[in-house]
């Protein structure tokens, strides 16, 4: 519990009405996505750059914890207080899009600006921002940093890290620096900027951000490929791509993903479908879409498509990509409790590394149905338990870690987009060494050593 002085302190910094200690601010802010529970002691919303630097100088000064948070929309944990401490909300203040660069293709934005509000802002004056989470509605764009966000268009154009020039950042000190720059080429001392990235909020504060943008093309189309089973869908992934195949997005779903779509949010998809490729092709002249359709065609048919259809309206690529939003929610069929983990595999691995994941689950008994990002590798594995069979749970996260143990030893990761957090803590020591970590620990204390700034993630 902090004590109402350090409280009275903090107040004097932000005002009055920026900073709560009230029971309905205190639950407001004690979840995420993972739906779990840590409540903060304070919650306070900051104005501008320099209320961070003053209230992280404080807090270091008195060793009180802080926890930046977007919009609270991770799956691990990686917003939730597990030591109390404050949580500094972003969302009520530093929401703005400072100024869009035409002429550099350039955009500088404060950190709690909503992703889907970025694009659209962009796209109005012809620019594309690419990057879109499936939390692209509500998740911010200091949250994707932190976390490096997909998406659905990563296969062809990138992740956040792809995009991010330069940041203002706020150190546990209170000091403020500048990392990276608005230049193309810049090779002058180290690459701060990339150590924040994906960072998870535990080095510093993003306070200001500036992203590349690119001009958004003028023509897109929908497809999806059908398949009779994952093995020859995922050995199409590859090899389509291999031979020239360059798709804005490469989505995938299971049978059992395609049978709860079906019955959950009654989208019509073909029944035969032991598993579906869902994807768009764009460019700036019809021929270029044109030429990306023959070749997946060609390519899927090549590898045991059972059929490949075009959406040919706009009504049809929704329903399509209505299907594939609906994944995650739809599968909640199988289970009260879904153990939702976002590993990532060279795509030549994804044949073998699918099949293994089913066999993992038959092993326990459980049901793991999977979707995601074929196209990059990135596939949502989910593990379905009934949240209250004991059992049931444990037997869950035995899988959980054989999958990790798996997937790593194909040369892949824990995490393709999700972040560590606290839910995945506990297996960090699959995916690197005790030197590797030891690194990371030193990393930390050289830029927050009394450890004030998301204490408990990462495995650190």
């Amino acid at each position: 519990m902090i004590d109402q002085t350090h409280i009275n302190q903090l107040e004097n910094i932000v005002g009055k009405e920026n900073i709560y200690t009230d029971k309905a601010h205190l639950r407001a802010y004690s979840y995420d996505a993972t739906r779990e529970h840590y409540s903060p002691d304070a919650v306070i919303f900051p104005r501008d750059e320099s209320d961070i630097s003053k209230i992280l100088s404080y807090c270091n000064k008195h060793k009180i914890s802080i926890v930046p948070r977007g919009a609270g929309s991770g799956f691990t944990g990686g917003a939730l207080p597990v030591n109390g401490g404050i949580v500094l909300a972003l969302e009520k203040h530093m929401n703005k899009i400072i100024k869009i660069d035409m002429e550099n293709m350039l955009v500088t934005l404060q950190p709690a600006v909503i992703n889907k509000d970025l694009q659209r802002a962009v796209e109005e004056v012809g620019l594309f921002y690419p990057p879109d989470p499936a939390s692209e509605e509500y998740s911010t764009i200091g949250g994707n940093v932190s976390e490096n966000a997909g998406g659905m268009r990563a296969a062809k154009y990138g992740l956040t890290k792809d995009y991010v020039m330069a940041l203002r950042a706020v150190l546990p000190n209170g000091d403020i620096i500048r990392a990276g720059k608005h230049t193309i080429k810049d090779v002058a001392g180290y690459n701060v900027a990339g150590i924040l990235i994906a960072s998870e909020g535990t080095l510093a504060v993003i306070s200001q951000i500036t992203l590349k943008l690119i001009p958004k093309p003028r023509f897109k189309k929908s497809y999806m490929g059908i398949f009779p089973d994952v093995k020859s869908a995922m050995n199409a992934v590859f090899k389509s791509l291999a031979k020239g195949a360059n798709p804005v997005a490469m989505e995938f779903l299971d049978a059992l993903v395609v049978k709860a779509v079906k019955e959950k949010i009654k989208v019509e998809l073909p029944s035969e479908a032991g598993a579906l490729l869902i994807g768009d092709v764009d460019g700036n002249v019809p021929e270029e879409v044109a030429f990306q359709e023959r070749i997946l065609k060609e390519s899927f048919f090549e590898n045991g498509a059972i059929d490949f259809r075009v959406a040919e309206d706009a009504k049809a690529q929704d329903e399509l990509w209505r299907a594939r939003r609906g994944a995650s929610p739809s599968i909640t069929i199988y289970g009260s409790k879904k153990l939702n983990e976002d590993i990532s595999v060279p795509r030549s691995k994804l044949p073998e590394a699918l099949e293994k994941i089913y066999e993992i689950g038959a092993k326990y008994n459980l049901v793991v149905p999977c979707f995601g990002h074929a196209g990059d590798g990135n596939i949502h594995v989910n593990v379905m338990v009934d949240g209250s069979n004991k059992k049931e749970l444990e037997d869950g996260h035995k899988a959980i870690r054989e999958i990790f143990e798996l997937v790593v030893g194909m040369g892949g990761t824990l995490s393709g987009e999700h972040g560590i957090g606290i839910s995945k803590a506990e297996f960090m020591d699959i995916a690197f060494s005790e030197e590797e970590m030891a690194l990371f620990k030193r990393i930390k204390d050289a830029f927050d050593p009394n450890g004030i700034l998301n204490p408990g993630k990462m495995g650190l």
